[in-house]
């Protein structure tokens, strides 16, 4: 073989095998692309999918039943309260005052119940006027004392203890959420023009430890008009529990 030939055979081998080598090349190019159109096609309809679902949560929020999450002590915070002072003289002789938790809770069994507001319906016919009368037992089963707490202010809370005649149940004012936010029993009530309120529970506790608590099922925001139930929560329920008798716990 002549060496013309047989360079001419090896460059003509060398070149199939870099021709060769760079179809391969663009084979597993064209692979490596395809498989990333289609990774990124798989993420972007992943993407769009959890968007869709996100907006179809958001739009159907108000039917999202929500986890308690109640922790277990009764919150620190501070309670803003207007208390009567004869000292000041005139026609409103009150003063504010500072009130925590502690002062209010600590050392002592007390039952808390907490509700959407002050002056509404089931809280005014119901449960507050019911606390108050079965009071007495209330301490019969050990309890110093019994406190209703709203997401309202000192001037409405007051009034609406005035006006239930209270002498026993205590009123405490929320009106900045800061304990009902504490609690995570805070929950949009726009759908009534409420704005931020609470939902209706209530708490057996002991020196701030919450040692059984009745939270009313369903809790949800902005719900229906019919959106607040009202049994485990009630004045008679909690003394079953009290009583060591079978109770509904709630939620």
């Amino acid at each position: 073989m002549t060496v013309a030939k047989l360079t001419s055979q090896r460059i003509c081998t060398s070149m199939v095998g870099k021709v060769g080598k760079v179809a391969s090349a663009s084979t597993n190019g064209t692979t490596r692309r395809l498989r990333t159109q289609s990774q990124g096609l798989a993420s972007r309809r992943n993407v769009g999918a959890l968007g869709l679902r996100a907006r179809a949560a958001a739009q159907v929020r108000s039917s999202v039943v929500m986890a308690a999450g109640v922790p277990a002590e009764l919150p620190s915070t501070t309670f803003k309260v207007r208390v009567r002072d004869e000292s000041i003289g005139g026609d409103n002789p009150f003063k504010w005052v500072d009130v925590t938790s502690k002062e209010l809770f600590g050392g002592k069994k007390v039952v808390l119940f907490s509700l959407p507001g002050a002056f509404t319906p089931t809280c005014s016919t119901y449960q507050l006027p019911g606390f108050e009368k079965l009071f007495g037992e209330f301490q019969a089963n050990g309890v110093s004392d019994v406190y209703c707490l709203s997401v309202n202010d000192s001037f409405v809370m007051n009034q609406w203890a005035k006006a239930q005649g209270l002498e026993n149940v205590k009123v405490i004012p929320d009106g900045s959420l800061e304990f009902t936010n504490a609690m995570g029993m805070n929950v949009q009530k726009d759908n009534h023009g409420f704005g931020q309120r609470s939902w209706r529970y209530a708490v057996v506790a002991e020196d701030m430890k919450i040692v059984q608590t009745f939270i009313e099922p369903g809790k949800c925001e902005n719900g229906s008009v019919d959106d607040d139930p009202y049994g485990a929560s009630s004045p008679e329920n909690i003394l079953k529990y009290l009583k060591g008798e079978e109770f509904d716990a709630g939620a």
